[in-house]
């Protein structure tokens, strides 16, 4: 049997994390002591604060118990001149404490080179080349780097799948939902892993008013310590949701891959290269379902309940010599 990571160590409760907020220290409705008091009502474990451009360590609320996660969003915006058009890179950085090797600073004002932006019909090669030099500057100061809300920034899976070293990517947003209609439903996730890439998926909020709060989380295998879920968000022991839970994900020996969850009413599953596959509810919800599955290269599910929320499982990756995986 192989169990996605998020599920094994069974009875070990999950935290409830919030990985992408803004506050009145950049662009957010919010201080930072609102913010982490509107998560903490809401259930939430850990929130990682991460306004535009600088990088924060501190906790605003301590007398609360919730661990804030170091971090920030970096970005480019590529505009064309005399147009509308414009794409962009937006990046959430996590890392852990100053003093367990993190290489920014408190209040750290991050940006982007200049020479990494351009006027033209893009990204380009070059601009390219220059964003994968500036990941590569955060991943050495020890910060996994998370891509953001593609749909909203215009930018297809093209013009970014071949970042490296991105630990996750953003397949729903609660901001751009509201405001765009847009990254709801793991658009170009599939795109990517199917070049053999290692990429989870994470649902977050990318908060800047109120109403954007609270939408979309991920729920983490993990002790609740910086560490710790730094490590479980880098190796996918976590699935995301915006309302249902997964109990259980696993491919038993026998060929069928099982699901368990609270009451859903569809449960899809998606693989590139391979037609996708769904099971909805008859007579009666459904708390448990399979699926055959034989031939492909990854499996991944989602679940939708009766109000049209999603959850999202990460992939169990089959053909592991592909994703450059030991058996």
């Amino acid at each position: 049997m192989i169990r996605q990571q998020a599920f094994e160590n069974p009875g070990r409760k999950m935290l409830k994390g919030a990985l992408h907020c803004h506050t009145t220290r950049s662009d957010g409705q919010l201080t930072p002591e609102e913010l982490l008091k509107k998560y903490h009502e809401h259930g939430y474990n850990f929130v990682a604060i991460t306004d535009h451009r600088i990088y924060n360590y501190k906790n605003f609320a301590p007398d609360l118990p919730v661990t804030v996660i170091p971090g920030m969003e970096a970005d480019v915006t590529f505009h064309q001149a005399s147009s509308a058009f414009r794409r962009c890179y937006h990046t959430v950085c996590l890392g852990p404490a100053k003093e367990n090797g993190n290489g920014f600073e408190q209040d750290e004002i991050v940006l982007v080179p200049k020479e990494v932006y351009s006027e033209k019909d893009g990204p380009q090669p070059e601009v390219i080349e220059g964003y994968q030099k500036f990941l590569d500057s955060v991943h050495e100061k020890n910060n996994l780097t998370i891509y953001c809300h593609p749909e909203w920034s215009a930018t297809p899976a093209r013009f970014f799948d071949r970042q490296e070293g991105n630990a996750a990517m953003e397949i729903w947003n609660t901001s751009s939902y509201i405001c765009n209609d847009a990254d709801t439903n793991a658009a170009y996730w599939d795109d990517v892993l199917g070049l053999g890439k290692v990429i989870y998926g994470v649902a977050t909020d990318d908060g800047h008013g109120i109403r954007d709060c609270c939408g979309g989380w991920v729920m983490v295998n993990a002790e609740n310590s910086i560490p710790s879920i730094l490590d479980a968000l880098q190796n996918g022991a976590f699935y995301s949701s915006c309302g249902p839970e997964i109990h259980d994900f696993y491919l038993r020996d026998d060929g069928y891959l099982m699901i368990e969850c609270s009451p859903v009413i569809k449960v899809n599953l998606y693989c590139d290269g391979c037609q996708p596959l769904v099971i909805r509810a008859e007579k009666k919800d459904i708390t448990c379902t399979c699926f055959r599955v034989d031939g492909y290269d990854y499996v991944r599910l989602s679940i939708e309940d009766a109000e049209g929320r999603r959850a999202w499982t990460n992939p169990i990756f089959l053909n592991r010599k592909k994703f450059g995986l030991e058996y």
